[in-house]
């Protein structure tokens, strides 16, 4: 065959032309007729093409100076000509203007495979779906991955990811779920009846009817299980005990009250749609055995059986639940948390671990990276292996994260909170200085306190983490565990399982002390047993030693008025060394003393001079210790006066750990104390605050603290945190807890409520700030009003329960029937309107009236007063009875009714129900007058009349009850209560058209603008109901009851519709004053984007307003770097100081600069409506520690500067690592806007404090 012969076509015959598309750089191919001659140059969707390109300057130059020579100089045209090329020529980078950005690929390679043999049989091409997502425009986690340098903090122009239980249905996924809707309905569609027969299965509800001998026992008591197996159990061989009377202890009881909440309310921790399988995995937990956990052994292996609790919350973590478990200190919530690690590094995932206090962060990375190898840390001075699976980090470094977007989140697994009962605290860690006159001289005695900021970062961090993220809370018994899961079970739309016990796993005795000689040293009274009986034979033991001790003191020197909270210092060094001594004569050391005052911690350790509790041996092994762990401070440093004053106390067995010690000391004083080398351990309340540092005795020095606003008694979840301090399992078989008597004996009530009461529940310390607010608004698809209303502040807002009520409502008002508003009924709306707001108001004087002295005294027994109810209108009574109650007080009063009606003149109605005719006409009974005694609320109440009568209420309330029994209903009223009867019935019929009545104003001399306004009010509203025509209807009654129940159902949603509104959102009213703010200074527009300012604002964790005003004023520019550092340790500074600094006068004016900032922002939040007053605002920036810092930053030693201040060590050192921090947050925001300057000069001073002791690696993690 012969072949056909094609003739051979170029590139230039081929029927391709190129088309540009716009000013993308993409090119794309197209197929048309060309003709000949065509173009070069590629088609372009630009209707002009490209814009012409600039000449080269170089060009352009050389042509212009070689045409006109005139614009050379005269002289030396050459060298001028080439010096000119010399200064404007440039390197050409053709590259950079072909340069484009690759659009995402839109589609994909699928694999197709046989089915059978799983072979590889082709490929076929797939879209691909949201490829344009990025950090910067979405909040979806299948969004593309940002930069390295981003992946560990993120960056505060990302998108973070979305906050679980935030997902809202797309409209595909709501018409999908409507047509599924709409095509069976599973409750009313489904058909009952088989084929042939008459009759099928009823499914509709029905009340179960049951007989008192159908009552099945083990189901009721299969009720309890959970209560059943915290209790323990009964050992063999022993009797149980007489019955003996000992006081409840509270704690336990609410402690029953969660596991047995947990059973009987099958939702409360199952949120999501998961229910079925949640509760089977819980029935699992309560009644399957625990012979299987040996396959979960695999991952983490214990020395030792996991208590029952700890099983539980392992079985939850291996179906990837979310778990509470609230356990008491030392019971053993760790482990729970290293089998979640254990989890995530066989899964290949994160965990985060967060903590209340930095000491704790450390103390768990030394404690995890010897069980694990592979854990980080990430403080605000301190970053090692953020790589790790496991990384340990403090609750705002994570909110930072969540909030910037950062690529962590992808891998995390678990969040693992500890500590979760802090979350009432709001900022952990302030000191407080107090001057007290005592003994005609001022004394400074410096507090730790624990007052607010912590709680919002928790609640903030809860709300925003993403649905994949896993929770697990760890705690100390709380009595409102359930309530704070279901909070966020509800938000998070996922079960949380609460797990508590109530088992302490070693208890506690608790003991009063009166000794203060070598002679009393063994007065140690029982107070509350290992069991929970406080026994009160202990105390009044103690009363009695304390007052033998006192008399024989009286007796010799004379009667002395001796406070009964402060002694002497010689008083309180008998004390400590007779209880010590004692001690340890009795093995009972190591002993925790908390004392709750930084300065009596310092001179309590101080006096025990003649005290030394170490051997020998001992002494080297600290003498060791600390030689190794001071190595790495300088030798100027070494020999700081702390240092070498602490290192003499260790010597001898005593330690002293508050917040104005060295951290590198602190953390030597804790290592020394867990090896058992420090005996005795004086520390603040922050000791207990989670570092696991048990001893064998606790001991208070006093039950009463200084919060920041006052003295008061401990709390009792205080109390039970410090006590639970005692006992060490494993070695101890009970904690001993000591109160000291010093100068008397507590009272045994506040004792009581101490030891055994109700734990302080878990509430809300929610509220808004600036960065909060910023960081949501600039990113529309997230609201701060969301952010609001799934805060724990807003969990009484029950919203699913609330639209269901709204839809029942709604179709129960369809169902009414219309109103008839013709004729005479045509006002009739404007009726029941104004005669309700005569019915509240007077409502409202009554209560004012009720809250008055006058109006309680004329409240007495024997006032005749108005009665109006749903039972009683204008029917007159008489007090008997007046309850002590002032918040719900009740009044006992015999009322006149109708003969055969008493019973229903003492139902309990709905007091929404009223007549509907105003009148002031009193109630007659048409046939005999009886009579009926009622407890009546203040609303019931209308008017007091001047009328008393004379009556013997206590006859007349023991006749009426007796009555009331069924063998004496037939018998006679006695003649007390007929004679109260007749005489009301005769002031009735006596004023058929009204009674004169006590006018508040007038009578009861009650001068308030709200009563005078109320009681004009109330004469203009009785005269408008004249003028109304519906009254004269005859069919008001009936139109009128119809009017009342749609307005009541009406009423109801409304109120309802309001509650699932923003509108009534607790922070609604400052968020919008915050907005003013914000938008007074240029953060936001009015439409709420986020400016220039804002941006820089969201870098910046505390003091936004002031830092970003600041920056932008340029107040830091004229200032050198040790000056900026400086000036801004006003930041992190917050208590007051007894010496002025000395401070250059570029300094001074900057503090000058700073306060007007301060002070105009002050006004203006205050302008806003922000409660905040500009001198408090301006208050809490101090300038104690100014000179401190500038010495510091320009390279004075430690032990110099601490001598310019009366500041403790310890705090100088924390604030200048918290300045540090602010350093770095200005830094980032100066690189925002762009000033490189100010940005290096941050940079330089953070170099300049970053040396020496202040920024030496911690113990725990070198």
């Amino acid at each position: 065959m012969d072949k056909i012969g094609l003739p051979r076509l170029g590139a230039d015959d081929l029927p391709l032309s190129l088309l540009e598309m716009g000013c993308s750089g993409r090119f794309e191919l197209i197929t048309h007729p060309l003709p000949k001659n065509r173009p070069l140059p590629p088609h372009s969707t630009l209707p002009h093409g490209l814009p012409p390109t600039c000449l080269d300057l170089k060009t352009e130059v050389e042509k212009r100076f070689l045409r006109d020579p005139a614009w050379l100089p005269v002289h030396d045209v050459d060298d001028a000509f080439h010096k000119f090329l010399k200064i404007s020529g440039r390197d050409r980078e053709v590259e950079s203007l072909l340069h484009c950005s690759l659009s995402p690929l839109h589609s994909g390679l699928s694999v197709v495979r046989d089915p059978t043999t799983g072979l590889l049989l082709d490929f076929t091409e797939v879209l691909l779906e949201d490829t344009a997502l990025s950090a910067k425009n979405s909040l979806s986690l299948q969004r593309q991955p940002g930069p390295p340098s981003e992946s560990l903090r993120g960056s505060n122009t990302n998108y973070p990811f979305l906050p679980a239980g935030m997902e809202e249905l797309t409209l595909e996924q709501i018409k999908k779920k409507s047509e599924l809707e709409e095509d069976i309905d599973f409750e009313k569609d489904l058909l009952t009846v088989p084929p042939g027969l008459k009759a099928g299965v009823d499914f509709s509800d029905k009340e179960a009817k049951s007989t008192k001998s159908e009552v099945n026992l083990l189901s009721l008591l299969s009720t309890f299980d959970d209560v059943i197996d915290a209790l323990p159990e009964e050992k063999e061989g022993v009797s149980p005990k007489e019955e003996t009377v000992k006081l409840p202890r509270t704690n336990s009881l609410e402690e029953l009250g969660i596991k047995v909440c947990v059973t009987f309310r099958k939702n409360a921790n199952r949120l999501s749609k998961r229910r079925n399988r949640s509760k089977k995995t819980r029935e699992t937990i309560k009644n399957g055995p625990f012979c299987e956990f040996g396959l979960f052994f695999s991952l983490r292996q214990y020395p030792f059986e996991l208590d029952v609790f700890q099983k539980q919350a392992i079985l939850r973590l291996e179906a990837h639940d979310s778990v509470f478990v609230a356990a008491h200190t030392s019971a053993g919530k760790t482990v729970v948390a290293e089998y979640a690690i254990a989890l995530s590094q066989k899964h290949m995932t994160r965990t985060i671990y967060t903590s209340p206090i930095k000491a704790l962060s450390n103390q768990k990375f030394r404690d995890f990276k010897t069980t694990f190898g592979d854990v980080g840390l990430l403080t605000g001075d301190v970053q090692l292996s953020p790589e790790s699976s496991c990384l340990i980090m403090t609750t705002e470094i994570l909110r930072s994260m969540l909030y910037n977007g950062s690529e962590v989140i992808r891998d995390l697994e678990w969040v693992i909170f500890d500590e979760v009962h802090y979350i009432n605290d709001a900022e952990v860690m302030i000191s407080v200085q107090k001057m007290l006159c005592v003994s005609l001289c001022c004394i400074q005695i410096s507090y730790d306190v624990v007052v607010c900021q912590r709680g919002v970062v928790w609640e903030e961090v809860l709300i925003m983490l993403p649905e994949h993220v896993s929770i697990i809370l760890l705690s100390a018994t709380v009595p409102n565990a359930v309530e704070f899961s279901e909070w966020i079970g509800r938000i998070k739309k996922r079960p949380i399982y609460v797990i508590s016990t109530v088992k302490r796993p070693v208890p506690l005795e608790h003991y009063l002390y009166t000794g203060n000689s070598t002679k009393t040293q063994k007065e140690l009274f029982l107070l509350l047993e290992s069991t929970g009986n406080f026994l009160t034979k202990g105390y009044y033991a103690a009363v009695e030693a304390k007052k033998e001790r006192t008399s024989k003191h009286a007796q010799s020197f004379g009667t002395k008025n001796v406070s009964q909270h402060n002694t002497t210092a010689s008083q309180d060094r008998a004390v400590w060394q007779t209880l010590l001594n004692y001690l340890s004569q009795r093995q009972q050391t190591p002993v925790v003393a908390f004392t709750f005052s930084r300065t009596r911690c310092d001179e309590n350790a101080r006096s025990l001079t003649s005290l030394d509790l170490t051997s020998s041996i001992e002494k080297s092994e600290i003498h060791s210790f600390l030689q190794k762990s001071l190595t790495r401070l300088r030798g100027g440093d070494r020999q700081l006066p702390q240092i070498l004053s602490m290192r003499d106390l260790l010597k001898r067995g005593i330690g002293v750990h508050h917040s104005g010690i060295l951290p590198i000391l602190k953390e030597i004083i804790e290592m020394l104390f867990s090896r058992g080398l420090v005996k005795v351990l004086f520390a603040t309340e922050t000791f207990a605050m989670g570092v696991n540092m048990p001893a064998r005795t606790v001991v208070f020095d006093s039950i009463r603290k200084h919060d920041g606003t006052g003295f008061r008694n401990l709390l009792p979840g205080e109390y039970i945190q410090m006590a639970g301090r005692a006992g060490r399992r494993g070695l101890d078989a009970t904690g001993t807890v000591i109160i000291l008597c010093k100068a008397g004996v507590h009272d045994m009530g506040e004792l009581h409520a101490m030891m055994l009461g109700k734990p302080t529940v878990l509430q809300s310390q929610f509220r808004l700030t600036y960065t909060m607010i910023l960081n949501l608004l600039r990113v529309e698809a997230l609201r701060v009003t969301d952010m609001m209303r799934r805060s724990f502040s807003e969990n009484h807002r029950d919203t699913q329960a609330h639209e269901k009520r709204i839809s029942e409502l709604r179709n129960t008002l369809s169902s009414l029937r219309p109103l008839d508003t013709e004729g005479q009924l045509s006002d009739i709306l404007s009726y029941y309107h104004t005669i309700t707001e005569l019915r509240i108001t007077t409502e409202t004087l009554q209560r004012a009236v009720l809250e008055s002295v006058n109006g309680l005294k004329a409240l007495s027994v024997g006032r005749v007063v108005i009665v109006n109810n749903g039972q009683h209108h204008n029917a007159l009574g008489v007090i008997l009875q007046v309850s002590n109650d002032a918040v719900n007080r009740m009044f006992t009063t015999l009322i006149i009714c109708e003969k055969g009606k008493e019973e229903a003149a003492g139902d309990d109605q709905s007091n929404k129900a009223f007549h509907p005719i105003y009148s002031t006409s009193l109630f007659i009974p048409e046939g005999p007058c009886s009579h009926t005694v009622r407890k009546l609320k203040s609303q019931d109440i209308s008017a007091i009349t001047t009328r008393t009568l004379k009556v013997i209420p206590e006859r007349i309330i023991d006749n009426y009850n007796k009555r009331q029994q069924p063998r004496f209903r037939l018998d006679p009223p006695g003649q007390a209560i007929s004679t109260a009867t007749q005489e009301l019935l005769r002031l009735a019929e006596a004023n058929p058209n009204g009674i004169t009545t006590l006018d508040p104003v007038n009578d009861l001399h009650l001068k308030g603008v709200d009563v005078v306004e109320g009681v004009m009010r109330h004469r203009v509203l009785q005269d408008c109901l004249k003028d109304f025509h519906c009254i004269h209807s005859p069919t008001f009654t009936e139109q009128f009851a119809r009017v009342q129940e749609r307005m009541c159902v009406q009423e109801e949603l409304d109120k309802l519709l309001f509650l699932v509104s923003d509108q009534s959102l607790t922070l609604l009213h400052e968020y919008h004053q915050r907005i003013k703010v914000l938008e007074a200074l240029q953060y936001v527009d009015s439409t709420g984007a986020v400016q220039l300012k804002g941006r820089v604002a969201c870098q910046i964790s505390s003091h936004e307003l002031l830092l970003t005003e600041l920056l932008f004023e340029n107040t830091l520019s004229p200032l050198a770097p040790e000056e900026s550092a400086a000036l801004l340790s006003c930041l992190v500074f917050t208590q007051n100081t007894q010496i002025d600094p000395h401070i250059t006068s570029t300094l001074q004016e900057g503090i000058n600069q700073v306060l007007n900032v301060a002070q105009r922002i002050g006004e203006l939040q205050r302008d806003c409506g922000i409660a905040q007053t500009a001198e408090d605002f301006v208050a809490q920036f101090k300038f104690g520690l100014t000179e401190v810092v500038y010495c510091w930053a320009r390279g004075m030693p430690f032990a110099e500067i601490a001598q310019l201040t009366d500041v403790q060590e310890g705090t100088i050192i924390r604030c200048i690592q918290r300045l540090d921090e602010v350093l770095k947050e200005v830094r980032q925001a100066a690189r925002i806007v762009g000033d490189s300057v100010l940005g290096s000069k941050m940079e330089r001073a953070s170099l300049a404090i970053r040396r020496d002791i202040v920024f030496t690696a911690s113990l725990y993690t070198h």
